[in-house]
């Protein structure tokens, strides 16, 4: 039987991840600013991602979405500007789900089999992938052009003349027209520049809800405009109308979940998005991230997931939940395996990066998700978030290193980086709709750091400077070690609170746990501050020595992130090692 390990997970945005262009002009088009293309993850790239210590790539962005790049000559229908983000779009704007976006071919009338030679470099590379979808919105102008013969587009047969009907996929404002956002803060479409297309029109007749749920046929300039929002089955007024799960398939598995949809009438949108991820299946894909889940009834994930887990029951599905208080609904009931830990986790983690979170909060979150830790993903970089180096988060990449040794070690979820994470990429560019502190997903855009690393796609890290390649050495032991080490997937207890308590000059700054399993044992420990060293003597509880059935005697521990020694000495039926922490270090200690 094949062990269990940690799995880690390496967003990279896939349009920005091979562009060696450097403009960085604001607004830029894609012969300005360059664009990245499928064919960039070559064999030498996807080995270079394997062996930083990843087993799953999700390539963000891969489906088709509107963009503003004219790509008619292909037989593309074109996308208007005054309802896209950006020049080269949001990739949560679908526009068609059966096709993928053509900036990413090298020719576009081949994209999508350029795409499937990537899924085939990317499994042959011993890697597995990941792509979005996001059910709760489609891009205003969805089409849906390469739909497959039997199958229909989004609100193809809709009746528009109602707010609602339950296959209907969308909900309509009847007798009235889309109007575009009044824009604000100086914001033009394109950033001002002169097109045939931005005109301040759209023609939307009826116009329809949008994607945030806004029911005004003019959304405002901070609503989801570019998207309209899906219909599952659920009345303007909130009444489903659609079989609710009962109580008892919290516990049962996908397979019965499965038998209990199959005999059941479920909405129209429901069939349309398990045929998507079906589809994708087919075509090699290995799981899925699942935008905004929380805005789609639990009900939907457990037909679809079921159906997903049916034909494949190691697909990887990840959800973007931010509702602690829906987690448990959406991986029992909705059969998601990973959830975000942003709310919990992540933001603990944050805090005590920016100096005003103490750790002593860590275990209290660790111990609030205990029943569901395994399916809590943690991450400190993805799309939506701030980068680490920026100086609105933090300033500087190596702040994150004793967080990222927490959020790795933690617990048995898998762990996810963002693409450039690992050389403290700060994403400080003004894209045009983009701005500083996070990487523009919207605009056609360099990425510097990481640009470094891919060294005119020699990907080696030829210019890279010395801090660097030293963080990028770093998350290479961190996370090799991580998918590796059978302690990892074992047991969890904080020390952290027993010291406190029992340990002098170890303090709020300081985060220490075990974990261990029947073959490996390991002290963890982490020094948040940047500028101040510790030095204490630290326990191991009676019961954690007990567990580990050590005798009173004098072990060796060896550091497995950069292999120093110390001792620890059992007495009394207690565990104690002399540690000094300079700032910002952290030990995974194993028991030789």
């Amino acid at each position: 039987m094949k062990k269990k390990r940690k799995e880690v997970v390496y967003q990279v945005f896939t349009r920005l991840f091979g562009n060696t262009n450097t403009t960085n002009k604001p607004w830029g088009t894609i012969e300005e600013n360059g664009v990245g293309k499928f064919s960039d993850f070559t064999d030498k790239a996807l080995k270079e991602i394997k062996d930083l210590g990843v087993t799953y790539v999700w390539y963000t962005g891969v489906p088709h979405h509107a963009l503003a790049t004219d790509y008619s000559e292909y037989g593309i229908s074109g996308d208007d500007p005054d309802v896209i983000k950006g020049r080269a779009g949001s990739p949560y704007a679908v526009k068609d789900y059966y096709s993928v976006n053509p900036d990413l071919a090298d020719e576009p009338e081949k994209r999508l089999e350029e795409f499937k030679a990537l899924i085939g470099r990317t499994h042959k590379a011993d890697l597995k992938l990941l792509i979005d979808i996001v059910p709760n919105h489609v891009a205003r102008n969805y089409v849906g052009k390469a739909t497959p013969e039997g199958s229909e587009p989004f609100g193809s047969s809709d009746d528009q003349s109602v707010t609602y009907s339950r296959d209907n996929n969308f909900y309509y404002i009847p007798d009235s027209a889309f109007k575009i956002p009044q824009w604000e803060n100086g914001y033009l479409p394109l950033g001002g520049e002169a097109h045939p297309k931005v005109d301040g029109k759209f023609q939307e007749v009826p116009a329809k809800w949008t994607g945030n749920g806004s029911r005004l046929a003019q959304p405002h300039f901070n609503d989801w405009y570019e998207t309209v929002k899906i219909n599952y089955g659920v009345t303007p007024e909130g009444t489903a109308e659609f079989e609710i799960l009962p109580e008892e398939y919290t516990s049962m598995d996908y397979k019965e979940h499965h038998a209990f949809w199959s005999d059941k009438q479920v909405p129209d949108s429901w069939i349309k998005f398990k045929d998507i991820a079906l589809y994708w299946l087919d075509m090699g894909v290995d799981g899925f991230r699942f935008d905004m889940a929380e805005m789609v009834p639990v009900e939907f994930w457990s037909y679809m997931n079921s159906a997903i887990k049916m034909k494949n029951p190691e697909a990887f599905l990840l959800a973007e939940v931010y509702n602690p208080g829906l987690y448990r609904d959406y991986i029992h009931r909705g059969k998601m395996d990973y959830l975000y830990d942003k709310v919990e986790l992540y933001d603990s983690l944050k805090h005590i990066m920016q100096g005003h979170g103490w750790t002593d909060h860590i275990p209290v979150v660790q111990r609030g998700l205990a029943d569901i830790e395994h399916h809590m993903l943690h991450f400190l970089e993805n799309h939506d978030e701030q980068r680490i180096a920026s100086p609105e988060f933090v300033g500087d990449a190596q702040i994150g290193k004793p967080a990222m040794v927490v959020s790795a070690t933690l617990s048995t979820s898998p762990t996810m980086i963002y693409f450039g994470q690992e050389v403290g990429e700060p994403g400080a560019e003004d894209a045009g709709f983009g701005k500083p502190t996070r990487t523009s997903i919207f605009d056609y855009i360099g990425v510097p750091h990481h640009q470094r690393w891919l060294n005119e796609k020699k990907f080696d890290g030829g210019q890279l400077r010395p801090e660097e390649k030293k963080l990028r050495d770093f998350y290479k032991r961190l996370l090799n070690f991580t998918i590796n080490s059978p302690g990892l997937m074992g047991a969890y207890e904080d020390i952290h609170y027993f010291n406190r308590d029992h340990t002098e000059a170890y303090n709020h700054r300081v985060l220490s746990f075990v974990r261990w399993s029947e073959d490996e044992k390991l002290v963890v420990l982490s020094n948040f501050d940047r500028d101040t060293s510790h030095e204490f003597e630290l326990k191991i509880p009676e019961n954690v020595i007990a567990a580990w059935q050590l005798d009173q005697e004098t072990y060796t521990l060896t550091d497995q992130l950069y292999g120093s020694k110390i001792e620890m000495k059992v007495e009394n039926g207690q565990g104690k090692l002399k540690i000094h922490l300079s700032p910002l270090e952290s030990y995974i200690y194993r028991i030789d």
